[in-house]
């Protein structure tokens, strides 16, 4: 189960949508400096950024900067607890594209990325 946010410009086309769920992730996928400053519960709950997409005819024009934006201003926003946001990248351009936006790997699973929940806040201040 996912909410889904669609970009609709102003002449009624849609520029392209993101999904947020709830998950969890397990302490021992992340890497040891994120682990040191995380509570020592098995599971952490996280917000999943299940899917980013852009039309190909709006592609190249900050929409999915923007998507991305108004994703973790929603994910910052939230008064449900979440350490951080995750994406699973589809492929090596979308992986490049979040490692720009200062988004790390998982340690053993390099499609899989997050951005910590405190960094996103910070953006926002």
């Amino acid at each position: 189960m996912a909410a889904p946010f669609v970009l609709v410009l102003l002449d009624g086309t849609i520029a392209g949508y993101y999904t947020l769920s709830s998950t969890s992730v397990q302490l021992g996928e992340l890497p040891e400096q994120t682990v040191r400053k995380l509570p020592r519960y098995p599971l952490m709950p996280a917000t999943l950024l299940g899917r980013l997409a852009v039309d190909r005819r709006q592609q190249r024009k900050g929409h999915g900067r923007f998507l991305l934006a108004n994703a973790l201003y929603r994910a910052a926003q939230s008064e449900i607890a979440s350490f951080a946001v995750i994406v699973n990248a589809k492929d090596d351009n979308a992986r490049r594209f979040y490692e720009r936006e200062s988004f790390l790997p998982f340690p053993d699973q390099p499609m899989k990325l997050f951005r910590p929940m405190a960094d996103i806040k910070q953006l926002f201040k």
